[in-house]
């Protein structure tokens, strides 16, 4: 593999002329040698693009095959010049059939050649006129073809960089099991698609689905080249349509019914679908070898080091605003439901709820209140508890008040200054003390709070803290780590606030959508230090952990896609590289690294919660990591990154 994990792909639309091998042999190789400029390793071309799809009859014209054969010759030994892979389309007569075939061609010689399976024979699409299914052949060695001896045959997969792939070709891709299901099975995580699409109303969209759905389905990438504007239009028109897929996410697509060359070209990330098909017991055929064969090809290394790929900075939220919205109503109806089955189980009529005026109360308030009229409960049976304390700002304290009131849940207030005082002379501890102890106590007092009057009312306590706190351990153990529900468990910080936005939008100019909108831009702060000599937030979280939107990218590449500090600096630098230099990434990723570790032994002791994305760090089941793992190797390599 290349750099971090990544190889450069790419899928490119030549200029054509219908039965023209010569012209389009020459646009081939032209595209190739652009394809390694750019430091691609494989490119793919669209099927029978030696002669064009749309020959017809002419297939059968032994001029055309040879004429074909001796331009893949041509192009084979182009290929000792240009440090790529092509694949490339052109028609093979194999005794008395002749087959729809891929050619994989590299280091100056053809590598193998994939005949086509799925021979279409009805609609616009004939080609079992011409064509013979590959796979009535198994695996030969053609012995004197493009002046050399040439692999054919189904059941051969490639190898480049320590990236393996397969080819599949058009309709393959379309039938009940596709041949690259057991490509992927035996260890492909590139499958390459040259096509010959016809363009119809509507199909553009539908392909892009499907693709995008396959790619997710076989935890691979999967490159598509589609035969282009210049192909005949006797009948019909092909699009040149290019699309590179990867595990479900769709990384590039080129311009239909473009009239100039295309070459799409995009970064797949290898270790990445290792690392996801790991967890999935799907691939274990990967070493059942028989019947398929791998052909390792070598190219120099290439000294390219752009990254064609873009990479979100917030890996939890949609940037497309109409999916942003649908993530924020899903992941908010999975936080009711789960609440609603807890309540119903308990028997449950009241909940309890401590609401500070910040994010996480806020959200578990909201989602309280959705829950109890989805079960046709009174609100009242709601109880929202404001605990001022020493740090508590006038700000997040009427909001907290106007939350409460514009939702008609029962509102308590209860301080916790006098009580704390109280616990401070009883062990000791001098009121001008500011350290742990001094946190930790209000945060235990509210929490002791909460619990007894859930008891003395026959409820529950719905927990607040959310997964972005949970990974840093910034919660008290046994203080606001605690709860008898905890509805934000598994919901990022940096998706709350987009949360809350949708919902205080959906209110339209109301009071409620006032105070929501004011939460969301109040600085995050556990306010349990004095406010400042203007009564403001002195204790800003971001400021003594980190930006939360950064915790959140670690997160998700440390959980979901397993990568080292390395490689999720190497992708963080690509999407925060116009707000944070190295050094203030580095420094961020090292604070993230020991306090995951160190933090473990209160994810161990989590409350129940409800799951609501691909990364969850419940200990039952979704992160099993012992309290006591240590972070040496981690924090190692944080270290040489600076």
């Amino acid at each position: 593999m290349g750099r971090e994990g990544f190889i450069k792909v790419a899928a490119a639309v030549p200029s054509l002329r219908v039965a023209d091998c010569e012209y389009n042999s020459e646009r081939i190789i032209g595209l190739m040698k652009r394809a390694a400029e750019r430091g691609v390793r494989v490119v793919t071309f669209p099927e029978l693009s030696i002669t064009a799809y749309s020959c017809g009859d002419l297939v059968r014209q032994s001029l055309l095959l040879k004429s074909a054969e001796q331009s893949l010759k041509r192009i084979a030994e182009a290929s000792g010049e240009i440090n790529v892979v092509a694949i490339v389309g052109l028609p093979v007569a194999v005794g008395d059939k002749i087959f729809n075939c891929a050619a994989v061609v590299a280091e100056g010689k053809v590598v193998g050649i994939v005949p086509k399976q799925t021979v279409p024979h009805s609609g616009v699409k004939t080609e079992a006129r011409w064509f013979t299914s590959g796979g009535v052949v198994g695996q030969q060695v053609l012995a004197d073809f493009a002046e050399g001896c040439v692999n054919f045959g189904v059941g051969q997969l490639f190898e480049v960089d320590g990236a393996v792939f397969g080819v599949e070709i058009g309709e393959d891709a379309a039938v009940a099991i596709p041949p690259s299901v057991e490509m992927a099975e035996r260890g492909a995580k590139i499958i390459f698609n040259p096509a010959a699409t016809v363009e119809l109303a509507g199909r553009y969209r539908q392909a892009k689905r499907e693709i995008e759905a396959y790619s997710q389905r076989i935890v691979a990438a999967y490159v598509h080249s589609s035969a282009g504007v210049e192909e005949s239009t006797t009948d019909m028109v092909y699009s040149g349509a290019a699309m590179i897929a990867e595990s479900g996410r769709m990384l590039a697509c080129g311009e239909r019914f473009a009239m100039e060359e295309q070459l799409i070209v995009a970064d797949v990330d290898v270790e990445a679908l290792r690392n996801a098909r790991q967890c999935k017991s799907t691939f274990e055929a990967e070493f059942d070898a028989e019947g398929f064969a791998t052909r390792v090809i070598t190219l120099a290394p290439t000294t390219v080091e752009a990254v064609d790929r873009y990479v979100s900075p917030t890996p939890f939220i949609p940037e497309d605003e109409l999916q942003k919205v649908e993530r924020c109503r899903e992941v908010f109806e999975i936080q009711t439901l789960g609440l609603v089955k807890r309540l119903r189980h308990t028997g449950c009529k009241c909940a309890v709820v401590g609401i500070s005026g910040g994010l996480d109360s806020t959200l578990a308030l909201l989602v309280t209140v959705n829950a109890f009229d989805r079960l046709g409960l009174d609100r009242k049976g709601v109880v929202g508890i404001t605990m001022p304390g020493f740090g508590t700002t006038d700000r997040t304290y009427n909001n907290a008040l106007q939350m409460m009131r514009e939702l008609g849940i029962t509102m308590r207030e209860i301080p916790i200054a006098t009580a704390c005082r109280q616990h401070f002379a009883d062990i000791g501890l001098s009121e001008d003390d500011r350290s742990v102890t001094y946190e930790n106590a209000q945060a235990r007092e509210r929490t002791q709070i909460l619990m007894d009057v859930a008891n003395v009312m026959g409820g529950m306590v719905i927990g607040t803290g959310d997964l972005s706190e949970l990974a840093l351990g910034w919660a008290t153990y046994n203080g606001d780590h605690m709860s008898m529900y905890g509805v934000n468990g598994s919901v990022p910080k940096t998706l709350i606030r987009e949360i809350i936005t949708w919902y205080a939008n959906a209110q339209g100019e109301s009071a409620i959508a006032t105070a929501l909108k004011d939460v969301v831009a109040t600085p995050v702060s556990p306010e349990l230090l004095p406010a400042d000599e203007r009564g403001d937030i002195a204790q800003r979280t971001e400021d003594l952990v980190g930006p939360y939107e950064l915790h959140d990218f670690f997160l998700f590449y440390l959980i979901h896609d397993s990568f080292s500090p390395s490689k999720i600096l190497f992708l963080a630098i690509l999407a925060f590289s116009k707000r944070y230099d190295r050094a203030t990434i580095v420094h961020w990723l090292r604070t993230f690294c020991r306090r995951f570790f160190a933090q473990q032994f209160k994810r161990s002791a989590l409350p129940d919660g409800v799951k609501v994305g691909s990364v969850s760090i419940s200990p039952r089941g979704d992160w099993m990591m012992p309290s006591d793992a240590v972070a040496a190797a981690w924090l190692r390599e944080c270290d040489e990154l600076k």
